[in-house]
């Protein structure tokens, strides 16, 4: 099985058009239609399934996609990396982030970076610890930020020098704002979105026993979407503070738990790790400001 295939296979399943995607990789369509049937034939399985006007994944090429987007993103990643290796003005990062105004301490270090190393490229991805730390693990990640203890029997860690506040995202014109704070029982029944991982971990240690009462409108991963669903009437959002416009005319109104309920940041790397040269100078920079998570 040739990278090259890979490629070329990755290209049809986004764009779903076989004369599109030759056009995107310069190659003519029968030389693309050869190396797919090819590949089918390779791996005994049906990928496509063709009409007059589209192509469509089947499950099992759904399954290689999904593989095969891991593989090409590690090979382009080695390949910058060796490029990487003597070039003095600049290199690769790959970071994995939760959502939090915390963010921005990685984005000054990344800004202080940038200035030194003008040719400094970042990527970055988003999720919840589940995807972040099976891209973490394959390798396709430098560094993944988790709203969460990792495990540190795997990972090295730092904890980021605040901590992220709890709250209730609601309408400016609803009762509950006139409240400086909301109680779970202020909650009891009413429509909640939150993120599913928050379900799980944060919300039960706060509501305790009453978490049989508190209803799961609906999961998500960012709370922008839960702010569109809070602005319709469809409910409330649970959420860290400070990652929507919540001030005054807005809209949208933060009102934080009570008691109070708050979540620590870490900054997680894979034990052993094989760091570029950029990588390395980024967590050297960040060990100045962020503090130890001892085992």
């Amino acid at each position: 099985m040739e990278i090259r295939t890979l490629r070329y296979f990755l290209a049809v399943a986004r764009e779903e058009n076989m004369t599109r995607a030759a056009e995107l990789l310069h190659v003519t369509q029968p030389t693309l239609s050869k190396a797919l049937r090819s590949l089918e034939e390779e791996l005994g399985k049906k990928l496509f399934t063709r009409s007059s006007f589209s192509i469509r994944l089947t499950e099992e090429g759904v399954l290689l996609r999904d593989r095969a987007a891991d593989l090409i993103g590690m090979v382009d990643r080695i390949t910058s990396e060796f490029v990487s290796l003597d070039d003095i003005t600049g290199g690769e990062l790959y970071l994995g982030l939760a959502e939090s105004f915390q963010i921005r301490y990685l984005a000054r270090r990344i800004r202080t970076l940038k200035d030194r190393y003008p040719d400094l490229h970042w990527h970055l991805t988003s999720g919840d610890t589940e995807q972040i730390i099976d891209k973490l693990d394959k390798g396709l990640l430098d560094f993944a930020v988790l709203a969460e203890m990792p495990d540190l029997a795997r990972y090295h860690a730092l904890r980021f020098p605040e901590a992220d506040v709890w709250g209730l995202v609601l309408p400016e014109s609803d009762p509950l704002a006139e409240k400086a704070a909301v109680t779970v029982e202020d909650l009891r029944s009413l429509p909640l979105f939150c993120s599913g991982q928050a379900w799980r971990e944060d919300i039960p240690r706060w509501a305790g026993d009453l978490m049989p009462e508190l209803h799961l409108e609906g999961s998500l991963r960012l709370s922008y979407n839960g702010s569109i669903f809070v602005r319709e009437g469809l409910g409330y959002l649970l959420t860290f503070d400070k990652l929507l416009d919540t001030s005054p005319g807005s809209g949208l109104a933060f009102r934080p738990l009570k008691p109070p309920l708050e979540t620590e940041l870490y900054l997680v790397w894979k034990k052993y790790p094989v760091f570029s040269p950029m990588a390395q100078r980024f967590l050297t920079q960040l060990q100045e400001e962020f503090l130890p998570v001892e085992t």
